[in-house]
């Protein structure tokens, strides 16, 4: 029974209709109920108070490993993998993750199956059971996570910060574990690694630190009758939550230089000072102040004036790692090679702008401005997905009182000069740590970080050393900002007398076709705006892409003081490139986007190229290029399989070997050249009038195509361009195999796609026309949610092949597949392309088994899936968008599909798993990329000149092979076909 029922106001955002109750269960679990009786999906969310803080001495990573095997199974329900079967085959999902603060554990799942799969949550945290067999396996697991982390940057660098601190303070610890501190050491000491790990959660996971979310379709009282049943058993130890007194970093861990030695190309600085934890100040929020002005890209702020130097292409300002007891307030600037020369005068720079602001005082003004921009934000939220929403609040359970578990520390309400000084003095060179990330200190660092291998040095900075920079540093014109003109004040819905439910063409041109959908659904003042530019000169080259990959980039370079308010005011922008030209999306309250969006299209149409800003963005866009081969193996066998399925695209090695050769004279040839041709496809949604549409589309249309001299003329028919995909050929296996790009990347990978034909529709006059096969598509998906967790299982779970182990559905313009991506240290990737057959063979007789009441469960389940509504209007446009651009245009696509699963029979789900998925099925068609790493090295040899079987195709030039073969037709490709 609850014995806590306290009746407390949750502050929750003004058009938030969900109903909300806080108990506290007889066992002291406190729980936080939600009923929203519109959702489709129901969630929870356990949030535990025992973290990696808590890790033994000498078991390094216990924490977190026992988040790993609480799912494996219960006395309940014993079935290793059950509870991750169930979830998958009724629509959800499942995670858990360990920080320095909580281990959380979550779930979504569609309505009807919630109760059971709560009972099964519940019991993780009543009776878990931990075989021995299954302990042994995940400790691979874990250390196959630990070994995909191993060349991060990120990880590297924070694991660094923590490395340079108290040995005695928990922030030191080494928080992922590996197969040394789980198996090796625990081992030689006589430690039984699975005593230790029920040992740990007997002694550590108590109800009185738990904080429990509940998310469901019913009301308060029936949601408070589950949670009663399945929850009360569990075990409360009255334990309190630990707290660990005292600083990570004495006075011999501040007052320092630290150079280090990143994977990547780039050069970073981290400016670190400990400070009290915003949590202890939430309504003040003296860090959100400080980040935002810091941080701020305005004219006057330090980003504006290290960017105009040459010097920084980002900053970053705010509260980083944190827990009750101590926090880091951090800036994080990405520099220049200029930058990296000019270090000392960056980190004087810095320190001048943090004088600007202890001379300047705390403005109240700008604390109004701020505190009124997040209770903007707040109150007009968009709805989340429920899974991420009680993570987000249990998360919040333990930090904030009930009233504000929703809020969080999101809305700063309460002007506290004094609180903010105190955080603001904190920022001072005797306080400070810094951390200098460059390639170019290879063979010039003295120690070496245990866990990952970073190379660094350490040196001691003294206060006057920094004073000394500032004043040598330019004497630049830094000041405050400007109050934002970009503050939305009109929040008012623009209700239209007609019902569109669906994008409707609303107007259509030599110029552009512009689709249209008023928010019907949301109720919120915010609009979606895409143009995507048609050019076929942007994409005819590698040159040709990488240029206009500098032109969007140099794009967003120019408009970024000018649009960074309009960011800070709740208005997104992005343009970026594309396949066939780039796009410009502009997304956020509708009041003051039209400023915004005419802006950038002025600046199109104005377009110069700034050589000093060139010369800075091809650095940055050469870097990213040279960084490729640094991805993970994963992302490289990724990246090839749609090199050679997707026609019409480059190697990133081509533009690599392009860019030192281009100057800003070749990008003011090139643009003229690039906007000559262009056609415009436009979707506009949410809180906009038909006629508003209209007049921006318009308005575009005559800076573009109608002035004077104009930049732009529309498309011949032939240039009109599609994105087209190869056809695999019938009945064969085709393989491409390939080295890892990074020598020092132990890791394998493989992508192994099945690949699935397009149904032919007879078109007058004579004419054969590829049809999106819509009965096609919902067997791929029953099939792939059917087989999903099973591939999980046997493939991670048992076999142990890797940390990324997934079976997911792909689309390529259109064309729909399945696919197996697996990374790997156990097993190279010809052996594990033979593991992902097998088990193929394996499934075939467990769907051959699959009762009728399975199979009507699966199929309603996806139906459940698929009747799911949009959470909010970025989700909504996204679905659509995808629509627009595949030219496939299927806005019911969910309600036809949904009527098609109603008709799908047993046998024509079996009879399609052996015409296109069975191992030797006739009509198969596959593609295995297989990346080998340096521990696979001598398999890619051996494997590469393997005899060719009858039915296999080796490829061994990526773009002889996309020559040789057809091509799909392209569903963009009948422009005619489509009417007003």
């Amino acid at each position: 029974m609850a014995v806590g029922r306290e009746e407390v106001e949750i502050v929750k955002p003004r058009s938030d209709k969900r109903e909300y109750r806080r108990v506290v269960l007889e066992n002291s679990l406190e729980v936080l109920l939600i009923s929203d009786p519109d959702t489709d999906k129901c969630a929870a969310s356990m949030d535990v108070g025992v973290d990696y803080f808590c890790d033994p001495e000498g078991l390094e990573g216990l924490a977190h490993f026992l988040e790993h095997m609480l799912f494996y199974a219960s006395e309940r329900y014993p079935v290793e993998d059950g509870y991750s079967k169930f979830i998958t085959e009724h629509g959800g999902s499942r995670n858990a993750f360990t920080s320095s603060r909580n281990t959380n554990y979550h779930f979504d799942v569609n309505v009807d199956s919630f109760e059971e799969a709560l009972d099964r949550f519940a019991q993780f945290f009543i009776k878990p059971l931990m075989s021995p067999d299954a302990t042994m396996r995940e400790i691979k697991a874990v250390h196959s996570e630990y070994q995909k982390n191993l060349l991060l940057d990120s990880r590297r660098m924070n694991q660094l910060q923590k490395h340079i601190s108290e040995e005695s303070h928990p922030y030191h610890k080494f928080s992922t574990g590996n197969w040394d501190t789980l198996e090796i050491r625990p081992r030689a000491k006589g430690l039984d690694i699975r005593n230790e790990l029920i040992q740990f959660y007997k002694e550590k996971y108590s109800a009185s630190l738990m904080h429990l979310v509940v998310y469901s379709k019913e009301n308060l009282d029936e949601i408070l009758c589950l949670v009663e049943g399945k929850f009360q058993e569990i075990q409360n130890t009255d334990k309190s939550t630990s707290r660990f007194p005292g600083q990570p970093c004495s006075s011999e861990h501040l007052q320092i230089l630290v150079k280090t030695v990143p994977i990547k190309q780039g050069h970073k600085l981290r400016v670190i000072w400990p400070v009290t934890p915003e949590i202890q100040h939430y309504k003040e929020g003296p860090c959100q102040y400080l980040g935002h002005l810091i941080g701020h890209q305005g004219e006057g702020s330090l980003f504006y004036v290290l960017k105009t130097l040459g010097w920084a292409t980002s900053l970053f300002a705010g509260e980083g790692e944190s827990c009750w007891e101590f926090a880091f307030f951090t800036v994080q600037i990405d520099l220049t090679d200029a930058g990296h020369e000019h270090m000392q005068d960056v980190i004087g720079l810095l320190f001048k702008y943090i004088i600007l602001l202890q001379q300047s005082g705390v403005c109240k003004w700008i604390f109004d401005e701020l505190s009124a921009l997040c209770e903007t934000e707040f109150h007009y939220q968009d709805k989340i997905p429920p899974i991420d929403y009680v993570v987000c609040v249990a998360s919040n359970m333990e930090i904030y009182p009930p009233e504000h578990w929703i809020v969080g520390s999101s809305m700063p309400c309460e002007f506290n000069p004094g609180t903010i000084q105190m955080v603001l003095d904190k920022l001072s060179p005797d306080n400070v740590r810094i951390f200098w990330e460059s390639k170019s200190f290879e063979g010039a660092t003295d120690m070496v970080e245990p866990w990952y291998g970073t190379a660094y040095s350490m040196n001691r900075i003294s206060a006057s050393t920094i004073q000394e920079w500032m004043s040598y540093s330019p004497d630049e014109n830094l000041h405050l900002p400007g109050p934002n003109v970009f503050i939305p004040t009109d929040f008012s819905l623009k209700i239209s007398g007609e019902k569109i439910n669906l994008p409707v063409l609303l107007r259509k041109s030599s110029y552009s076709t512009l689709w249209f959908k008023p928010d019907t659904v949301f109720s919120t003042p915010k609009a979606y705006i895409i143009i995507d530019f048609s050019c076929p000169h942007a994409s005819n080259s590698s040159e040709a892409e990488v240029l206009t990959d500098l032109f969007t980039r140099l794009l967003m370079d120019y408009l970024n003081e000018f649009a960074y308010y309009a960011q800070v005011a709740g208005l997104y922008y992005g343009v970026h490139d594309t396949n066939t030209g780039f796009q410009v999306t502009v997304v956020g309250y509708n009041h003051k986007l039209r400023i915004l969006l005419e802006k950038i299209i002025e600046k199109i149409a104005t377009f110069k190229v700034r050589p000093e800003r060139f010369a800075v963005i091809k650095e940055v866009v050469t870097k990213d290029y040279q960084n490729l081969k640094f991805q993970q193996p994963y992302e490289h066998a990724m990246y090839c399989s749609s090199l050679i399925l997707q026609d019409n695209t480059w190697p990133w090695t081509e533009q690599l070997e392009v860019l030192p050769s281009l100057e800003n004279e070749d990008l003011t040839n090139f643009l003229p050249l690039m906007l000559s041709r262009t056609s415009l496809e436009l979707y506009v949604a949410g809180n906009i009038e038909r006629g508003e549409a209209e007049s921006i589309v318009q308005h575009i249309e005559n800076v573009l195509f109608h002035g004077p001299q104009p930049i732009c003329q529309p498309l011949y028919p032939s240039q009109h361009l599609t994105n087209r995909v190869v056809k695999l050929g019938t009945g064969l296996s085709h393989f491409y195999c390939t080295e890892g790009l990074n020598p020092s990347d132990q890791n394998s990978a493989l992508v192994h796609y099945i690949q699935l034909p397009l149904a032919l529709l007879a078109s007058p006059p004579l004419l054969l026309v590829h049809q999106d096969d819509i009965m096609m598509n919902v067997k791929l998906q029953l099939f792939a949610l059917i087989a999903k967790q099973a591939a999980f299982h046997q493939l991670r779970s048992v076999e142990q092949l890797g940390y990324i182990t997934e079976l997911m559905q792909r689309n390529d313009y259109g064309i729909h597949g399945l696919q197996f991506l697996i990374q790997s240290t156990a097993k190279g990737p010809g052996n594990i392309d033979l593991r992902v057959e097998e088990f193929l063979k394996m499934f075939e007789s467990k769907l051959s088994r699959m009762t009728n009441e399975d199979f009507k469960s699966n199929v309603n389940a996806l139906i459940d899936m698929k009747l799911e509504k949009h959470k909010n209007l970025w989700e909504e446009c996204a679905f659509y968008w995808e629509e627009i651009s595949n030219g496939t245009k299927k806005f019911d696509r969910r309600e036809t599909e949904v009527a098609a699963l109603r008709q799908l029979t047993q046998q024509e789900l079996l009879d399609f798993f052996y015409e296109y998925v069975k191992v030797g099925a006739a009509r198969k068609k596959t593609l295995s990329i297989r990346v080998y790493g340096s521990l696979h090295a001598s398999e890619y040899t051996t494997d590469k000149n393997q005899p060719a079987q009858p039915s296999s195709v080796q490829i061994e030039d990526i773009f002889s092979f996309r020559r040789s073969q057809p091509l799909y037709g392209s569903f963009k490709g009948a422009y005619g076909q489509v009417k007003l």
